[in-house]
């Protein structure tokens, strides 16, 4: 959430920033008639407040000296009656501007191309795109023929957008997340967490999933309790309402969480195979860092994803997202992309953000540089480290033979007992 009093002064600001994001800024103009009444009524009220003061003081000289004050009591009495009405009504103002800030997104950073999805910057490539000697199939082929993805007795169990890993597959997946996790807590320093997948609404409230985004997630009935979007909300939940001490930054949590979205993405588009689920695996990474330092710390979240990749082997590149394509509360954004074979295109597989401090403010994450030092907000970031599914149909894709089996990643192999090559089961 943006800073109310940022708000208020500077509204041009946040106007330019919701046109950079291809949004309506008319939000703005509802903001601005709202500050304008809540500064008329503030100002009404302190008059007739003073005014109170001044007639409650001619009342008291006007007793000491034995003279009527009939009129002035009536007056105060009239002066009073206005300003209790006008209080609720200022309360309420102030309410509404606190509700519609909540729908204002994060100011984009002076670095981030300004536009659409076109407007998206690769910023650098690695590794080789495969070459094979016969036609690409893509995963969801690969694995149907090898035994080890199942997606109609998933559609049996629970619709659309469901996948079931079994044998080899699911042995694969488990893999991953092994691997993923080892990988960002010894090499690269991150406390592993295992968070709770049912969260309560404040948690989405704080990262900034709610208000805007309830309709793509999941809600138990009767309760409040949502199935968590991303390990992302539980993870920065974990110091809400807390105040950090200086030292304890940088803070740096890994969860593997299962995931869950309603959202059903571009019509036609991902609606096969692994790449868009109601249900995913995920390893995510968070941090919690002082504002001097989260920049730089984007640039070394987006380079522990990236890792991954590259000890995989997988080819990818990195896009910096434009103004109007990241999310509802990042400053910036890099998208890792990987390489799939077989639709020939390259797909996001981590999507690494600098957040400011719009999700501490929600959050009310402080931190003090010193015990005697004022408090301040810290800044947080996320990245995924990475999204298990999207890997898994990359491995399958970049790795196939022509007889149907999957080479194993060489990083994979020690957590499958030795393995090199996915057959049939």
């Amino acid at each position: 959430m943006l800073d109310l009093r940022f708000a208020r002064e500077r509204l041009d600001l946040v106007a330019e920033a919701l046109l950079n994001r291809r949004m309506d800024p008319g939000i703005t103009l509802k903001f601005e008639e709202l500050d304008k009444e809540r500064r008329r009524l503030i100002q009404e009220i302190e008059e007739r407040k003073a005014k109170r003061n001044q007639v409650n003081d001619e009342i008291s000289q006007r007793k000491k000296q034995n003279q009527p004050a009939t009129d002035l009591i009536e007056a105060v009495k009239e002066v009073s009656a206005w300003i209790k009405m006008s209080e609720p009504r200022l309360n309420e103002v102030e309410a509404e501007e606190r509700e519609l800030l909540k729908t204002i997104p994060n100011l984009p950073d002076a670095s981030v191309p300004i536009g659409d999805e076109s407007a998206n910057q690769v910023v650098r490539q690695w590794g080789q795109i495969p070459q094979f000697d016969f036609s690409p199939k893509n995963h969801w082929e690969i694995g149907e023929g090898l035994g080890i993805l199942d997606f109609p007795r998933a559609v049996k169990l629970s619709g659309s957008r469901f996948a079931v890993l079994s044998g080899l597959g699911a042995a694969l997946n488990r893999a991953l997340i092994n691997f993923m996790v080892d990988t960002h807590v010894n090499e690269h320093g991150y406390k592993e967490i295992w968070p709770p997948s049912l969260i309560n609404s404040q948690s989405l409230y704080a990262t900034g999933q709610l208000p805007k985004f309830a309709e793509e997630s999941f809600k138990l009935e009767n309760r409040d309790l949502w199935l968590s979007p991303t390990a992302e909300v539980p993870l920065t939940n974990l110091h809400r309402d807390e105040t950090l001490a200086g030292e304890d930054l940088p803070i740096s949590y890994v969860a593997y969480a299962p995931c869950f979205r309603a959202e059903a993405g571009a019509a036609g588009r991902d609606t096969r195979g692994l790449i868009r689920m109601h249900q995913f695996d995920k390893v995510e990474l968070v941090k919690l860092v002082s504002p001097e330092e989260s920049f730089q710390t984007l640039e070394e979240l987006t380079g522990h994803a990236e890792t991954i990749l590259r000890k995989l082997g997988l080819a990818y590149r990195v896009a910096l997202l434009s103004t109007g394509d990241m999310g509802f509360s990042s400053a910036k954004t890099y998208d890792l992309e990987v390489w799939l074979p077989g639709p020939g295109v390259y797909r996001e597989i981590s999507s690494c953000s600098c957040f400011t401090d719009f999700q501490a403010r929600r959050a009310g994450i402080r931190f003090k540089k010193t015990p005697a030092a004022k408090a301040e907000l810290a800044h947080t970031l996320n990245g995924s480290g990475l999204a298990i599914g999207r890997t898994l149909a990359a491995i399958l894709e970049n790795y196939q033979k022509s007889d149907g089996s999957v080479e194993i990643p060489v990083a994979l192999r020690p957590y499958l007992g030795g393995r090199t090559v996915l057959t049939g089961s």
